[in-house]
């Protein structure tokens, strides 16, 4: 038998109790020091050092992980029906249906519904749970606040290889995805390892792309369709055009032949209004405009060459970098050159030659960007150099308004689609533009660092809220604009139709007083008065006649004011 002691203690009582005590502070060794070391020693000029022990992240118990969700969808299919009847058969639903709605425990069912709804909907109407009190106090504050805008998301390539953003789209109805294409327009920068896939996000989830598109080659533009938001379309490096339906997978559903497509980077393309909503064309710098069926990509239903001498020779024809086509002229679209030239085209004129109209010279490089102006069709939007211009189809020689020259490239721009004054440009050096021109013309109403690198593309929302900038390094920014910016002002289309007929007619007095100048120099040099480096008497230098043109034009403005004011006077005294 095994005897067994149990010793039972806590463990804070044993081993030695550690007891603190508090006492003055003692002297326990005193070191003089040796005046015969201080030659070995170099005195040191006393400064001041910070250093900063601070770590770059830090990392806690109270973070928690982002929640990743899938996205996914069900087949829904009509049930409810008895055996003997065949939903598909219209004849047998409708007999079926009648023989129901005689039925009494049927009708008396839809009658204690009804009274139940039609309480539900004498509540609702009662009181309007959508309306806004006290707008005037809302629209006062709105324009106290100064203009900003914030960061929500950062969608970045998933590949090791950065490719840049070249162009992004909105989905047309929800407007919660984007599709993003990735390219890298350097092509001696390209490698083996470089990715082509191109992508759509959810502006939910940053994580990673809710679908992936597989082309052939890197995607230079992409483009939801407006009328069917599952099918895209998109332009290839190589010059290849081809569509994805996002319910049959990443894989595209048809791509142009080699032989029918471009023969550059294809840098933009755009759906045309059309009734079976499947039409579109496409510009690239290999001087062509093709008309495409996306149903039938074999080859392109229409082209043009962009040679303004309306021979049709390919060799001289000038590259195209933007479009633009405004669904409510469905005969006029507009090209942006290489040259920094923008081409005007009639589409339904009957011979090649004179599908070119005419053309706006006022750029000094690539014109990146072009586009209408939703709410003023007359006046369109470019960027190219290191400037943008908005110009008049009415004025030719001439844009009527434009921004000072900025230190960096600009490389994209768009209007706002729910503000027609506002509109938004990005440069090299990773800033974003906001440009309000009836409340500055001469700087932007708002300057955002979005990034390090540079910005090389830009989209907006159609609510006009959320804009999203693409980088060189593969990063899509998603920024949210203040109310300012994103909601009508009141009586703002009045006061920018008014701008815009101002400056098209000082630019067309101008104008008018630049060709009569230009007649006077024409008839002295045929009639030889003129002599070499002199001047006539009497006759005014090209300044004086900017000079008097300039007193002419406020002389003018002056008196359409009196008018008015007059008019409002009479007015009021009646």
């Amino acid at each position: 038998m095994e005897i067994v002691h149990v010793y039972t203690k806590l463990r804070a009582e044993l081993g030695r109790q550690c007891l603190f005590s508090d006492r003055p502070a003692e002297l326990l060794l005193d070191v003089l020091p040796e005046p015969s070391l201080v030659l070995e020693f170099i005195p040191k000029t006393p400064r001041e050092q910070a250093q900063g022990v601070d770590c770059d992240m830090s990392e806690h118990q109270v973070n928690t992980e982002r929640f990743q969700s899938n996205s996914c969808g069900i087949n829904h299919v009509e049930g409810g029906w008895p055996k003997d009847v065949n939903p598909e058969e219209m004849e047998q639903t409708i007999r079926f249906r009648k023989k129901v709605e005689k039925d009494e425990g049927y009708i008396n069912s839809i009658l204690q519904l009804s009274s139940v709804m039609e309480h539900c909907i004498r509540q609702n109407n009662a009181v309007d749970i959508y309306q806004e009190y006290l707008e005037d106090e809302e629209e006062v504050e709105r324009s106290q606040e100064s203009p900003s805008a914030k960061t929500i998301n950062v969608f970045r390539d998933p590949n090791e290889v950065k490719r840049t953003v070249t162009a992004l789209s909105w989905h047309p109805d929800c407007g919660s995805k984007l599709a993003a294409a990735y390219s890298c327009l350097e092509f001696q920068k390209t490698s083996k390892d470089m990715s082509l896939d191109s992508y759509i996000w959810d502006i939910e989830n940053p994580d990673r792309p809710e679908m992936t598109l597989k082309p052939t080659s890197p995607l230079v533009c992409l483009n939801y369709n407006p009328k069917d938001p599952h099918i895209l379309v998109g332009g290839g490096f190589n010059g290849q055009i081809a569509y994805w339906d996002t319910r049959r997978g990443s894989q595209p559903v048809e791509i142009s032949s080699v032989e029918n497509s471009h023969r550059d980077p294809v840098y933009k393309i755009v759906w045309l209004q059309s009734k079976t909503g499947t039409d579109a064309f496409s510009a690239s710098t290999d001087g062509q405009i093709l008309w495409w069926d996306v149903r039938k990509l074999s080859e392109p239903t229409e082209r043009l060459v962009l040679d303004l001498g309306r021979e049709g020779n390919l060799s001289r024809a000038l590259g195209a970098i933007s479009l633009e086509f405004e669904s409510t002229m469905p005969t006029k679209f507009m090209v942006g050159t290489e040259q920094g030239l923008v081409v005007s085209c009639n589409r339904k004129a009957k011979t090649p030659a004179e599908k070119i109209v005419c053309t706006y010279e006022g750029h000094h490089g690539p014109i990146y960007a072009l586009q209408r102006n939703p709410f003023f069709p007359k006046n369109f939007l470019t960027v190219g150099d290191w400037t943008a211009r908005i110009w008049s189809e009415d004025i030719k020689d001439s844009s009527i308004m434009w921004t000072k020259y900025q230190m960096s490239f600009l490389m994209d721009a768009c209007w706002s689609p729910v503000r027609p004054s506002v509109f938004f440009t990005v440069k090299n050096d990773g800033v974003l533009e906001v440009w309000d021109i009836l409340f500055k013309q001469n700087v932007p109403a708002l300057s955002l660092k979005v990034c390090d690198g540079a910005l090389n593309s830009v989209c907006v929302q159609d609510n006009g809220r959320l804009v999203a900038c693409g980088s060189q390094q593969g990063e899509v920014t998603l920024l949210e604009i203040c109310s300012e910016l994103s909601t009508l002002q009141k009586n703002e289309k009045n006061l920018l139709s008014a701008m815009f007929e101002r400056e098209t007619k000082r630019e067309k007095i101008l104008e008018s007083r630049q060709r009569e100048m230009r007649l006077k120099e024409r008839s002295r040099s045929e009639q030889g008065k003129e002599e070499e480096g002199g001047q006539e008497e009497g006759e005014e230098t090209p300044e004086e006649l900017i000079i008097r043109a300039e007193e002419e034009f406020s002389e003018m403005v002056e008196t359409e004011q009196k008018r008015r004011k007059e008019k409002e006077d009479g007015s009021n005294k009646l």
